[in-house]
């Protein structure tokens, strides 16, 4: 059950954005500290992704298996889909995207951790948003594909979801479940991002399928990859988590190796040495790395009018930096910009259909679950 909070009324938030320092009683980031006004809209029970629907309502997961539908004013709320999903650890209901055709098809994409033969893993689902007796509801849920092998462990299941610009293929990260070797094994989807048909196929012509690798393998040597979106120029980018230090922005080209677990910017969380990305080792470097870590969670590359000094650029969560990272974006060039602290674990980032910034807080470790809009000063 979603936990209930009172959310602050605008002359209460007014008054705590006049206050000095960064953060406010509530939690909530004082303008003083940030560019931006931050609007709490309604506090969910640890939610992990969003999605905005064409008439600016939207659809949000919640860690336990929960598929919302939410009205555009945060008031109202409807459970449309229960997934069978296995939620220990950082295992949940995951991402939710809609088709590039949805227009038409209805389709919406989800990714949930589930068990199965040989223990855990990522799954890629699909379903059609329609109505049952006049309310919205999720139906013909499908699985699509699941990560290969499924292993033991509660951890790094990945699961973000990004399509082609020109709507013909889905891009679909799989995390190395802490597992280290498998993001190196070319027979395992782990540690991958992969690009597959809508129907949850390996794509045809995917780059490294004729070396002998899994037929669904785009690029390989990762860790953890919780953000993944095109920008508008039809580039790539990915974020991923470290190990101890060396959070990464990637920019994502067919058949590179980027390296984990044989190079890191960080080390094993036991205090054994990885060695750096070096000129010349082989391996794909990132474009941006953090050490001290961000924790990266959600991602998107901004497009909006609201904020146009920030066109093009990737905003990230910050999940133990409790904050909001921008990344600045020069064509496949990045450098690091902002982070602004936000005093939440920020699990997801999504843009509005109006330019705004919508945040969800992730829910754990002491963060609320609420759901913030981000609107200019």
């Amino acid at each position: 059950m979603p936990r209930l909070r009172m959310l602050l009324p605008a002359a209460l938030l007014a008054a705590c954005n006049s206050l000095s320092g960064a953060v406010a009683q509530d939690g909530t980031p004082t303008a003083a500290a940030l560019p931006f006004k931050v609007a709490p809209v309604a506090d969910f029970d640890a939610p992990w992704a969003m999605t905005f629907l064409p008439d600016r309502s939207m659809l949000i997961t919640e860690k336990a298996g929960t598929l919302l539908h939410v009205s555009a004013d945060g008031k109202q709320r409807q459970a449309i889909a229960t997934l069978p999903v296995d939620s220990a650890g950082q295992g949940g209901l995951m991402d939710v995207v809609l088709a590039p055709d949805f227009a038409t098809s209805k389709h919406v994409y989800l990714s949930y951790s589930a068990a199965g033969e040989g223990g855990k893993g990522v799954v890629l689902a699909r379903g059609t948003l329609g109505t049952e007796g006049g309310k919205p509801a999720l139906t013909g849920i499908t699985e699509l594909f699941r990560a290969t092998p499924f292993v033991e462990g509660n951890g790094h299941y990945s699961g973000r979801i990004a399509f082609s610009p020109d709507g013909k293929y889905l891009f679909f990260t799989n995390g190395e479940r802490q597992k280290f070797d498998p993001a190196q094994d070319p027979k395992a989807t782990l540690g991958k991002v992969l690009r597959l048909t809508l129907d949850g196929k390996p794509a045809p012509g995917n780059p490294l399928a004729a070396q002998g690798f899994d037929p669904a393998i785009w690029s390989y040597g990762h860790r953890n990859l919780l953000g993944i979106a095109f920008d508008a120029k039809g580039n790539l980018w990915e974020q991923e988590m470290g190990p101890k230090g060396g959070d990464e922005v990637n920019l994502i080209l067919p058949g590179r190796n980027y390296g984990y677990p044989k190079v890191s910017n960080g080390s094993h969380y036991d205090g054994r040495d990885i060695p750096d990305h070096a000129p010349g080792d082989g391996f794909e470097a990132p474009k941006v790395w953090w050490n001290p870590v961000i924790s990266p969670g959600g991602l998107i590359v901004y497009s909006g009018a609201m904020f146009p000094q920030w066109k093009g650029d990737l905003f990230i969560g910050g999940l133990s930096s409790q904050s909001l990272v921008r990344v600045d974006v020069d064509g496949t060039n990045a450098k690091k910009g902002d982070q602004w602290p936000m005093g939440a674990r920020i699990r997801e980032v999504e843009q509005g259909p109006d330019g705004a910034i919508w945040l969800l807080e992730d829910g754990g470790d002491g963060s609320q679950g609420r759901l913030l809009k981000l609107t200019a000063n």
